[in-house]
């Protein structure tokens, strides 16, 4: 049962939606990446809702089921390019924060062989935003599995 409406308060949270339009409109970062990262984070997280709404909004861009499949274990396929392997890698280590070392100088400049700055500022935020739409709706208790693509 939700606690609490996340569309009833949704002008409040239109900042948050706002930062992923326009990481979408920058076109810095491949739609299929924001998607898949969208995804990782959320399953670190455990958000129900967030996980049905990206994938299928996933697969209604065309990402293969097998690559959702695989995702919560990237490290061990190699369905996945370098690109998306650092940017999962990069979205595990900003979401977790698990010690003051997180987001090694290491991580960083195998980031910076793959994105521009610009770009991975982007994936920065995307990842910030993901993570407070997934403790918005684990706070809220939304319930997953009756979204629908482009319904948002």
């Amino acid at each position: 049962m939700n606690r609490f409406s996340v569309m009833k308060h949704y002008p409040a949270l239109q900042p948050l939606a706002t930062i992923t339009q326009n990481i979408h409109d920058a076109g810095r970062l491949e739609p299929a990446l924001i998607e898949l990262v969208l995804m990782r984070v959320s399953q670190i997280n455990g958000c129900a809702f967030c996980l049905d709404m990206h994938s299928k909004d996933a697969r209604a861009a065309g990402e293969t089921e097998q690559r959702l499949y695989l995702l919560p274990a990237w490290r061990e396929t190699k369905l996945y390019s370098e690109r998306e392997r650092i940017a999962f890698a990069w979205a595990e280590e900003l979401t977790k924060l698990a010690s003051p070392e997180a987001l090694p100088d290491s991580l960083y400049e195998q980031a910076r062989q793959h994105f521009e700055e610009e770009a991975l500022v982007d994936l920065a935020m995307l990842i910030v935003a993901i993570n407070s739409w997934n403790r918005i709706n684990i706070a809220a208790r939304t319930i997953g599995g009756s979204y629908k693509p482009a319904s948002h």
